[in-house]
């Protein structure tokens, strides 16, 4: 049960439902949601480079480098803290630099790592993407999306590159989604983070 932490850090690879996680953190527990990739994409649309993987993933670096390893957080984090007393925590998305992870436990909080089936994340991607206006971002072949995510999970270059091998290797929970029902999986979040049993209203 993690009823007392403030600060819970989402990880996993893409089409997990990390964002569905930090929802139902929002829409259930009162947390506040940031999703740091919506951060990055803000940054690059003000910049008028498009929303792509590489872009991003280069744009997350160069943040890094210049900034700290764990910018991403600490934005989050200052987001949370000028909102004080408005939210119980902040539920932050998505960690891809075990510098982020270690950001998170020096607060105090817990890394949940989430994952599923990689042909189940990729139709979950596909049928998402226009919704979430991603079309563009999502459109890839199947081998694309995996050549991209094997790509992700291991630094490319120096310490400030995406690393989400190690962030898992941090996490303190590790869930697989296999839930295709939305208010079955916010209820196994609920149940997973909280210990408390929720029945779909």
């Amino acid at each position: 049960m993690v009823s007392n932490i403030k600060i819970i850090g989402i990880a996993g690879t893409n089409g997990s439902g990390k964002d569905a996680a930090g929802l139902t953190l929002a829409d259930r527990h009162s947390y506040l949601f940031v999703s740091v990739t919506d951060l990055l994409r803000a940054e690059l649309n003000r910049r008028g480079i498009p929303v792509e993987r590489e872009n991003l993933r280069a744009l997350s670096a160069e943040w890094r480098r210049e900034y700290g390893y764990a910018v991403l957080v600490d934005r989050a984090i200052e987001e949370f803290n000028n909102l004080k007393g408005q939210y119980v925590g902040v539920a932050i998305a998505s960690l891809r630099n075990p510098a982020e992870a270690d950001r998170i436990h020096e607060l105090g909080g817990l890394v949940m790592w989430i994952d599923a089936d990689p042909r189940t994340r990729y139709e979950r991607i596909r049928v998402n993407a226009e919704a979430r206006a991603r079309a563009g971002e999502d459109s890839k072949t199947f081998e694309e999306f995996l050549a991209e995510e094997e790509a992700e999970m291991k630094p490319s270059g120096d310490g400030a590159t995406l690393d989400m091998g190690s962030v898992k290797k941090k996490a303190d929970l590790l869930l697989f989604n296999d839930q295709t029902d939305l208010n079955e999986f916010q209820s196994f979040i609920t149940e997973q983070l909280f210990g408390v049993h929720q029945k779909d209203s």
